[in-house]
């Protein structure tokens, strides 16, 4: 290049518009206002960033983030809105800068949440105060930051307060305990009395009152005079015999029930049943089951009772009676029936229906996972109807079809009855049935008994 070029792009740069110079003074300036923006947007950033950090230090008290963040946005915008003002020449740059830039909306800017996410609400719904939750400190009654830790604490929580047990649930556990309790008795009371009974395998006899039923895989000691009709009827439903438990009368309950007995099974299917099915009992208060069966079976007419025991008792503890009296049977007195019970040489051996539970059933030896009182009778078999997974429609009868006009034998009535003995006789009859209350947890009915 000859020095005269050199002289004239010296003279040129010299003599240069000054609106060229201007532009380049707004570039550099527009250059220092981006960088400044980005260093505030950076700021926030790294506060979002160590914000999880700083909450697990103790003592830390959370920021408004929502105001860090919108106060960044309108920085931001005032910073643009000036650069438009004081620098028209660039006002195309500025609206290119301004396209890029989060614009937030008055009234959607108080709806950004912690995250800095925007929450937007219907215009035509007013705010509304945000409600309780599990999550929320004014139902905890702290004010503790809501942390990770806390936070996965507080749904832990949650998940157990959604799966709180409703009323039926509730009641479900409330009778699943209370096996769990007649159990436990029952086991300490033979640990204690009988520790070895149930090391062997029952006899035919001690399973003779032992029903079975196949298809639920039931077993179910027969105690007379604590629901076992109505047991028995239920059980011919759950084994397809019969369709409903009122079309089936007393007498075929107890002597047409096609039920088989765990008795006429070998010794390997008895074995084999006692292990894996439910064994079922169902007592009842010892003083008022012995009641109920004497004014069934001697203060009604009955053909078996009246003359095989009413005979026999009649003979042998009733002074002077009458020829009609030993001839019939019938009218034998509730002293004369104890009498009768407590004699070690009775003239007529012992019944099913006042034959102490300990004996007639062998509770310690058949270990039984279900035991049901007939105090609560309804109820107690209605819940082994359901673990069983029994019919929905199939319901524990409570009809009485034996002597349906009587009163049910009670409790005050029992105590009418034990009156007419006297304190050694009673506690004679106590002693007779004492290792049922103790197997049962029931309490002493007399308080001169010991």
């Amino acid at each position: 290049m000859s020095l005269l070029g050199v002289r004239r792009r010296l003279l040129f740069a010299a003599v240069k518009p000054p609106c060229s110079l201007c532009c380049s003074l707004c570039c550099s300036l527009w250059f220092l206002l981006l960088l400044g923006a980005g260093s505030l947007l950076l700021l926030a950033r790294l506060q979002d960033l160590t914000e999880p950090v700083l909450q697990q230090r103790p003592g830390y008290q959370k920021t408004n983030k929502v105001h860090l963040y919108s106060d960044v946005v309108l920085s931001r915008r005032s910073l643009n809105m000036k650069l438009l003002r004081t620098a028209p020449i660039c006002r195309r740059c500025a609206h290119r800068f301004m396209s890029r830039s989060p614009i937030v909306p008055r009234q959607t800017r108080q709806s950004i949440d912690a995250a800095g996410h925007r929450l937007v609400s219907p215009p035509a719904l007013r705010p509304q105060p945000p409600s309780s939750s599990l999550f929320s400190d004014s139902l905890l009654g702290s004010k503790q930051p809501l942390t990770k830790r806390r936070r996965k604490l507080l749904l832990k929580s949650s998940l157990v307060a959604s799966s709180a047990p409703t009323g039926q649930e509730e009641a479900a556990l409330q009778l699943a305990r209370m096996q769990e309790s007649r159990r436990r008795l029952l086991t300490d009371i033979c640990a204690q009395y009988q520790p070895s009974v149930g090391r062997r395998l029952p006899s035919q006899r001690q399973v003779s009152r032992v029903y079975v039923e196949e298809r639920s895989r039931l077993l179910y000691c027969e105690v007379p005079k604590a629901g076992c009709s109505n047991w028995k009827r239920v059980l011919m439903v759950l084994s397809g015999s019969a369709a409903s438990t009122r079309d089936i009368p007393h007498d075929a309950a107890h002597y047409d029930n096609h039920l088989p007995r765990l008795s006429g099974y070998d010794r390997a299917g008895i074995a084999e049943r006692l292990r894996s099915y439910t064994k079922v009992l169902f007592v009842r208060e010892p003083f008022e089951r012995l009641v109920s069966a004497f004014r069934d079976k001697f203060e009604s007419p009955n053909s078996y009772y009246h003359p095989v025991f009413g005979r026999a008792i009649i003979s042998r503890y009733r002074a002077n009676a009458t020829r009609a009296a030993l001839r019939s049977g019938a009218g034998v007195t509730f002293r004369e029936f104890v009498q009768y019970l407590l004699d070690v040489r009775r003239p007529v051996g012992m019944d099913i229906h006042w034959e102490p539970v300990s004996q007639l059933c062998s509770p310690c030896l058949l270990q039984y996972t279900f035991i049901g009182k007939f105090e609560s009778l309804e109820r107690d078999a209605n819940f082994l109807l359901r673990s069983v997974e029994a019919p929905a429609n199939l319901t524990f009868p409570d009809f009485k079809d034996r002597n349906p006009l009587a009163e049910r034998t009670s409790s005050s009535i029992t105590q009418k009855y034990f009156s007419q003995l006297n304190a050694t006789e009673r506690q004679k009859a106590f002693d007779f049935y004492y290792m049922d209350y103790l197997m049962f947890g029931y309490p002493k009915p007399f308080s001169d008994l010991h």
